[in-house]
C-alpha cells in the first residue's frame, strides 16, 4: 500500500475504531473480542452469526453498534410463524390517483437495511430462513420479476441461541458459509459481571455518539481490500485451509479422524479478507500470518462438520481449528 491516500485512510480506520470501542463501551462491558470481530464483518462487508446463551447482550451490542454508526437499523425477531415476505416485503394493489387504475406497489420489509439484526434466526423454518440468506448473499429481493436492491452498505448480524434446541431449524451448512464469522459470545468475568450489575440496576442511560457514516465505511471497506499481502501469507491461508478437509494428500491425522468436511474456497478468500482488517484494526499497513491465525476460529468453526467419533470424544470445530492453526509453521507455509 503505497498510496499516501490509502496510508492516510488506514490511519483514519485505526482511530475510528478506537473511537467505536469508546462509544461501545458507554453501554457494553467488556467482550472486546466480540465487538472486534462484529467490527471487523463490516469493514469487510461480510455478516456475523453471534451464538451465546441468552442474556449475555447479543442483541444490545447490535444496536448499539447501529447507534455508534449513522446507519438505518431494523430489528426481525424471528420466530416459526415468520413468513418470508414478512422479512422481504410484499406487493399491494393499490389505486392510481391519476389513471385511477389498480396498479401494484411494492412495500419494503424491514430487510431493507443498512443493519439487520436476525435475532434467534434459528427459531424460523428453513423457507423464511432460506429468503434472508438469498438477500444477504445476492444484496437484493426479487418480488414480481422486479430486482429491489438493498440499501449500501448492507450486513446481517444474526444471532443463535445453542440451547433449547427444541422446535428449532438449524442452519444448514451451506447457508452458514455465508456468514463471514461465526462469532461465540461467552460470559463475562467476575469483575465484569459486578459492573454489568452496577451499570444495569441505575437510572442513568448513556448516549452513544455517531462516529461513521455509510459513506465512511463504504471508502475503508474498498481500503482495506488495496492493503497488500505477501505470498507467504496467501500461502498460510491456504494450507490452512487444504488442512481442514479429509482424506485429502494435506489433511494431518486428526483431520481424517474428527472431520466429515472440511472449508472450501470461501474460507481461504475469507481469511486474507479478515487477516487484512485485523491488521490495518491494530494500526498495520500490512498482513502477517499471526493475523490469519487470529481470525482463523470465527472463520473456520462453522465451516467444519466433526463427525461422531468427534462428538463422542468432546472435540469440537475449535479444538479441530487450534490444532491445525498449531501444525502450521508462519514462516514455512510457502
Amino acid at each position: 500500500m503505497s498510496d499516501t491516500a490509502d496510508l492516510q485512510a488506514v490511519n483514519a480506520l485505526r482511530a475510528a475504531h478506537q473511537q467505536l470501542r469508546t462509544e461501545l463501551a458507554k453501554v457494553i462491558v467488556g467482550q472486546e473480542h466480540v465487538l472486534d470481530q462484529l467490527l471487523m464483518a463490516i469493514f469487510c462487508r461480510g455478516h456475523a452469526l453471534l451464538v451465546g446463551v441468552p442474556g449475555l447482550a447479543k442483541t444490545l451490542m447490535v444496536s448499539t453498534l447501529a447507534q455508534a454508526l449513522d446507519l438505518t437499523f431494523k430489528r426481525i425477531q424471528f420466530t416459526p410463524d415468520l413468513m418470508p415476505t414478512d422479512i422481504t416485503g410484499t406487493e399491494v394493489i393499490q389505486d392510481d390517483p391519476v389513471t385511477r387504475q389498480r396498479v401494484f406497489k411494492f412495500l419494503k420489509g424491514p430487510i431493507f437495511a443498512n443493519i439487520v439484526l436476525a435475532d434467534e434466526i434459528n427459531r424460523t423454518p428453513p423457507k423464511t430462513q432460506a429468503a434472508l440468506l438469498e438477500a444477504m448473499q445476492e444484496r437484493k429481493v426479487s418480488i414480481g420479476g422486479v430486482d429491489h436492491p438493498m440499501p449500501d452498505p448492507f450486513f446481517v448480524l444474526a444471532t443463535q441461541n445453542p440451547i433449547e434446541q427444541e422446535g428449532t431449524y438449524p442452519l444448514p451448512e451451506a447457508q452458514l458459509d455465508r456468514f463471514l464469522f461465526m462469532i461465540r459470545v461467552d460470559y463475562p468475568s467476575e469483575a465484569e459481571e459486578e459492573q454489568i450489575m452496577r451499570l444495569g440496576s441505575g437510572d442513568v442511560s448513556a448516549t452513544v455518539n455517531k462516529v461513521l457514516h455509510g459513506e465512511d465505511i463504504l471508502r475503508l471497506q474498498r481500503v482495506i481490500r488495496r492493503v497488500p499481502v505477501a505470498d507467504h501469507v496467501f500461502a498460510y491461508a491456504r494450507k490452512i485451509t487444504r488442512m481442514t478437509r479429509p482424506n485429502t494428500p494435506e489433511a494431518p491425522d486428526f483431520v481424517n479422524r474428527w472431520l466429515t468436511w472440511g472449508a472450501g474456497p470461501r474460507a481461504s478468500m475469507n481469511l486474507i479478507l479478515a487477516a487484512k482488517a485485523h491488521a490495518v484494526l491494530r494500526g498495520r499497513h500490512h498482513v502477517s500470518a499471526d493475523d490469519v491465525a487470529a481470525v482463523a476460529p470465527p472463520i473456520l468453526r462453522h465451516r467444519l462438520i466433526p463427525n461422531f467419533t468427534a462428538q463422542s470424544e468432546g472435540v469440537q470445530a475449535d479444538d479441530i481449528v487450534r490444532r491445525i492453526v498449531q501444525a502450521v509453521p508462519k514462516n514455512q507455509a510457502a
